[in-house]
Order: C-alpha cells, then structure tokens, then sequence
C-alpha cells in the first residue's frame, strides 16, 4: 500500500452505553465532556475479525483450569497463553527464535493493523500500528445519563445476618442497574501508516502493509459497532465515515476538529468544514469518501469530489 488515509468514524449511542468508565456511566473527561477511548472501537472490530475467522491475539479469552484437586474454575488466559493457543505453541519461554515470533505476530489481523506490546519472558518487542485511532469524544450537546433500577427475577441468597430485617431482605428479589446516555454520537480521529512497518519488512518478518490489510479494516470499522448486539450496546451504531486517501508523503491534521453535529426534528445534521484545506492539496489527495446513513442524517460539507456513499448498502447516494 503505498498511500496514507486520514478520517473520521461515527458512532451513534440511543439508549445504550458505548464506552463506561469503571462506575458505570459513560466515560467523561475532567471537565465532562462525554468520550470514548479507543480501546471501546477496536473491541467489536476484532470481535468481528474474530468471528469471521482471522486471527486475534489481543483479545479475552477463557480456559478451565484446575487450581486445586476437583476444583476446576473459568478463568481468562494470559498473554503468553492466548499466544500458544493461538499459534500451537507449546511453550513461549521456550521459544528463542525471534523471527518466528514476530512473524507470528504480524500474521495476526489485530496486530497487523494496530500493533501490540508484546512483555514477555524472551520476547519483549513493541509494535507501533499502522493503523492510530483516537479518542471519540461526543459532539451532541444535549447527552446526559440515564439511570434505570432492574428487578432480578431471583432473591439474594448469600448470608444476611441474623437481623430480622435484613433476612426479609434476602427473601426479595434483588436489584439491578443500568446505565445509558439518553443519545451520544462520537467522532474518532483516525489515521492509517502503511510505512509504519519498513523497519519489520527489511526484518523479512512481514510483508509490510497492504491494500488487502487496509480493506479488511475499512469494512470492519464502517460496521463492527452496528454488528456488536450486546447488552449495553444494543442502540450503539456506525453512523459516519469520512476517509481521506492521500499521497504517502502527505500530512493532515485531526479532521474531527472540523466537523459538527446538529440534532435535527426530522434528520440530524454532520457538517464538515474542512474544505478549505482539502481543496487546496486536491492534486495530492486521490480520494474522499463519506459514510452515513441517509435515513436519518444529512451531510453538509464543502469538499470538491467527495463521494456519499450510504453506510449500510456502500451504494453511492
């Protein structure tokens, strides 16, 4: 692949909760703007990626292990693990051919495009990723979180104690709780480096980054979130895209700092004001497309050729 991409993707959140923090309700900044890292975007990418077949490294993983005699408990693999369950390898530490190792990795679709850190026993390499997404903060105005209390179909069993109050407690059924922003949509900066990998391919341990590579990442990123039907996810969609192919040598700034959104009675609105700047490099920019669903959002934007292209059907609007 011998082209740079810069662009934008854009996650809708109606009744559901794309990325929590560890209380529960949706990730804010200190001064509390609502975000979402990008660890919660790449999840239901290689969730994907995983279910078509490809190869996952980075993700969670469980195994029946026998800690004591007849106990026998669920429990998440470890890194050097899920690496020889992955690659059937026996044992990691044993392991001293390195070439091998990095070629195992880079042959994993995660790794691939958005590298790893790989601390392990004789094997510490870090891998920088082609692929860079940031952080997607929301730029509707009007979000705020939404608290809902669950009745569990079973009572609470544990001990209560011997008060008589709290053992009319535990024959009730217990309570549960739910946390969702009333509506978010996220905006995540995204860049793709295809000669982030040279030093790795002069290694022989790669063939570097490819047009195959970056296809398999554009399909998944414009779709993962709307496929991904968990409990707290169910609401959460693609809902944007904007991609910039450009000269290898060519460098653009966070897209996302031109772009707005505007909450409509009919349709919403996402306008990018980024022309000025594309317009003037168009001679070094081969491509612009724009990802949305047509049903419910309309594009205002001031770029010269860019091609709209509805995000479910990728038929040209």
């Amino acid at each position: 692949m011998n082209k740079r991409v810069y662009g934008i993707l854009g996650i809708s959140s109606i009744m559901a909760n794309w990325n929590a923090d560890f209380t529960g309700y949706p990730k804010t900044t200190s001064s509390g703007e609502v975000f979402g890292s990008d660890k919660a975007f790449k999840y239901p990418i290689k969730k994907m990626w995983e279910n078509q077949g490809e190869k996952v490294l980075y993700i969670k993983s469980m195994k029946l292990s026998e800690e004591k005699k007849g106990e026998i408990n669920l429990v998440p693999r470890s890194l050097k693990e899920r690496y020889e369950y992955l690659f059937n390898e026996e044992d990691l530490k044993q392991n001293k051919n390195s070439k091998k190792v990095l070629t195992n990795l880079f042959s994993a679709i995660d790794v691939k495009n958005f590298g790893a850190t790989f601390a392990e026993e004789g094997n510490n390499i870090s891998i920088t990723g082609a692929v860079q997404i940031g952080q997607g903060f929301n730029k509707f105005e009007d979000s705020f979180a939404e608290e809902q209390q669950i009745l569990s179909p079973f009572r609470d069993a544990s001990d209560k104690g011997n008060k008589n109050e709290e053992k009319e407690e535990a024959k009730n059924s217990t309570l549960g709780t739910k946390i969702v922003s009333n509506e978010a949509h996220y905006f995540y900066p995204f860049t793709v480096n295809p000669q982030a990998y040279r030093e790795f391919v002069e290694l022989g341990v790669t063939n570097g980054y490819t047009d195959e590579d970056y296809k398999k990442f554009k399909e998944a990123a414009l779709c993962a979130a709307t496929s991904f039907a968990t409990n707290s996810k169910v609401g959460c969609e693609n809902e944007f895209g904007l991609l910039v192919e450009t000269q290898s040598n060519l460098y653009l700034p966070n897209l996302c700092e031109y772009t707005k959104f505007h909450k409509g009675d009919e349709k919403n609105t996402i306008t990018i004001n980024c022309g000025d700047l594309l317009n003037n490099l168009k001679d070094r920019i081969s491509a612009v497309e724009i990802y949305y669903n047509p049903y419910t959002t309309e594009i205002i934007t001031d770029i010269e050729g860019a091609k709209k292209l509805n995000i479910y059907t990728k038929q040209e609007v």
